[in-house]
């Protein structure tokens, strides 16, 4: 009797798992992202900006290098104010330079805000299509591959990149035909 309620137990365990497992999918985020034709015009955008920010780093750094060199060959000839003010000239270019690589280029720089501004509303697009399809698909799960989660081995059926794709895309499409009859 015992190795029956044991048995009974486990079977009961078994198909209960089996009932309520939860269905996994993976999706590919940077994938979507690089189908996405307004992603890919914001990201030409910031790059745009970046290029130029660069350019003018660029011209300021070779500015603060032929000014110290200048002066570096001028300092044994100037005297007194001159000396000083050239000098000073020297210091307030190199402070320049490095709050100017910080203002745009640190960790809490204008590029990383303009970056965050740009993948928001993206993600947040993404989120909705990837929550449409969980439900339709009923996922209880979904790992998104581009997010350095390994995964060695993915059957096509549980990829459903190309279906949340398919949501954002005909949600781009709704909304175009939508301002074209404006």
């Amino acid at each position: 009797m015992k190795n029956f309620k044991v048995t009974f137990t486990f079977v009961l365990l078994l198909l209960f798992g089996l009932n309520n497992a939860q269905k996994i999918g993976v999706v590919d985020t940077d994938y979507i992202l690089n189908k996405l034709p307004q992603y890919k015009e914001a990201e030409a955008r910031l790059n745009s900006q970046i290029d130029t920010w660069q350019s003018e780093l660029q011209n300021l750094q070779s500015e603060y290098e032929r000014k110290k060199s200048a002066f570096e060959s001028e300092k044994v000839l100037l005297i007194g104010d001159q000396l000083k003010l050239r000098e000073k000239e020297v210091v307030d270019l190199d402070k320049n330079v490095k709050t100017t690589t910080s203002l745009r280029f640190g960790a809490n720089g204008e590029i990383t805000k303009l970056r965050t501004n740009l993948v928001l509303p993206f993600q947040d697009q993404i989120w909705n299509a990837i929550k449409t399809m969980s439900e339709k698909n009923g996922l209880g799960i979904v790992l998104d591959k581009s997010n350095n989660i390994s995964v060695i081995f993915l059957q096509k059926k549980y990829d459903f990149t190309d279906k949340v794709l398919d949501i954002l895309l005909k949600g781009t499409d709704k909304k175009e035909k939508t301002n074209s009859k404006k």
